[in-house]
């Protein structure tokens, strides 16, 4: 009863949101409440909302002041350099803008936080993307690619649950699975040339003076209609950004509190008056609700899905539809299976929930525990993490690129489903599991 409630709803909420039939807050909010009315929970439901809600807080916290962060150092002219010199490389050449994005959020993505490398890759690209008219779509599509494959990485949340549950270290899942995660990367690189290909065929390719006049014309190119920064100011900015960005890294202290600091710092010496203060906050304050809304309306659907015990039992019912025959062959349809699965699984719900029960019935059939570890970090919460609804850090990626969840949703889930498949293959032939 439970495991087919949480399943509707599931799908219910996919349905909607891709075909905008319902915005996603609303869907993310009432459809679970509906789901949890219609089980009997109705006397329950006001504490698991709030439990929800109380474990996204410190996500949303930290959204809101990162964004405000970020804002105020695009305002500031902290990334024109950067700008700038992606638009020199890139010739204003879609493929080559496509590409240059694969491998910035991949080079970002080595801190294992999924919020932290959608906040900085999407800040400092959406300017250049803006300015080329290139589909938000692409940058959330290829930046969600390239997270996904570098969220294997050992301190990465999947596999650091995947050896908790299962009582193993990296040696024995993450070393094994380096020559598929070698091949995801390369598949990366390709979808995202193939899809900077097809941007390109769209739009052309813009010289440099054309993208320089552009700028100039929409008063967006650095230096254009912008009041003159100090360069004293700049070299504060630069030095308070990668002060933050290397406490998160090192996380010094917890990361709502460093993004709390280090905004109200940098709105003080940037806008050292209260109306400019005043006029900052009220230019940026929609994009902070947009997207902290989207966040605790995530805590509601998980809290109510975590709180009624649909997902426990949707964990049950999945383990037990599996036949006897397929027993052997189970690595391999956990490994395709995974990525999927993560718009249905929280990744703790799988990886305490599912996988334990996964790697018994794996040695119920003389296989080993940990190939069941290695195909799950395949797909389950790494390629499908930027487009699951559970997770706080899509609605990150979505929010900042500007682009709604089912449109995200459509557009990239065969690339990011090829990443597992490509790195399933790749498994496969270098004994990472067996068929």
């Amino acid at each position: 009863m439970l495991a087919a409630l949480g399943f509707t709803t599931i799908v219910l909420f996919l349905l909607l949101t891709m075909t905008k039939r319902v915005s996603v807050l609303i869907a993310l909010v009432l459809i679970p409440v509906l789901a949890a009315l219609a089980g009997g929970f109705g006397g329950e439901l006001g504490k698991m909302i709030l439990d929800g809600l109380t474990k996204v807080a410190p996500t949303g916290i930290m959204i809101a002041f990162a964004v405000l962060y970020f804002s105020l150092m695009i305002d500031a002219g902290l990334f024109d350099p950067l700008i700038r010199g992606i638009l020199r490389l890139a010739k204003g050449d879609p493929l080559r803008i496509a590409v240059g994005t694969a491998v910035l959020t991949m080079c970002v993505a080595l801190d294992g936080d999924g919020a932290s490398t959608f906040l900085i890759t999407v800040s400092a690209l959406l300017p250049v993307y803006r300015r080329l008219g290139m589909s938000p779509l692409v940058l959330s599509g290829v930046v969600c690619l390239g997270a996904g494959v570098m969220n294997l990485i050992p301190w990465g949340g999947p596999t650091a649950r995947a050896m908790a549950a299962l009582k193993l270290d990296s040696s024995q899942v993450f070393t094994p699975v380096l020559p598929a995660m070698a091949a995801g990367i390369a598949w990366v690189l390709v979808a995202s040339y193939l899809i900077g290909l097809r941007e390109r065929r769209r739009l052309g390719t813009i010289s440099a003076p054309e993208v320089a006049e552009e700028q100039r014309l929409a008063g967006e190119g650095p230096g254009t209609q912008r009041a003159p920064v100090h360069p004293a100011l700049t070299v504060f900015n630069l030095v308070l950004t990668v002060a933050l960005l290397v406490g998160l890294v090192l996380q010094v202290m917890p990361l709502p509190v460093l993004f709390v600091v280090g905004f109200a710092i940098a709105l003080l010496v940037n806008h050292p008056t209260w109306e400019r203060q005043q006029e900052l906050l009220e230019k940026h304050g929609k994009s902070v609700v947009l997207v902290t809304t989207m966040i605790f309306a995530a805590g509601v659907f998980t809290g109510v899905l975590t709180g009624t015990k649909m997902i426990s039992s949707m964990a049950s019912a999945f383990v037990s539809v599996i036949p006897d025959s397929l027993g052997g062959h189970l690595p391999v349809l956990v490994a395709v299976t995974g990525m999927p699965l993560s718009l249905v699984f929280t990744p703790d719900a799988y990886y305490f929930g599912v996988l334990p029960v996964l790697a018994e019935t794996v040695s119920g059939f003389g296989g080993a525990p940990a190939e069941v570890a290695r195909a799950a970090i395949l797909g389950q919460m790494t390629t499908g993490f930027p487009l699951s609804p559970l997770t706080a850090s899509t609605f990150i990626l979505v929010g900042m690129s500007g682009v709604q969840l089912g449109e995200h949703q459509r557009f990239i889930f065969k690339w990011a489903f090829a990443t597992t498949l490509v790195m399933t293959v790749v498994a496969l032939l270098t004994g990472a599991f067996s068929l």
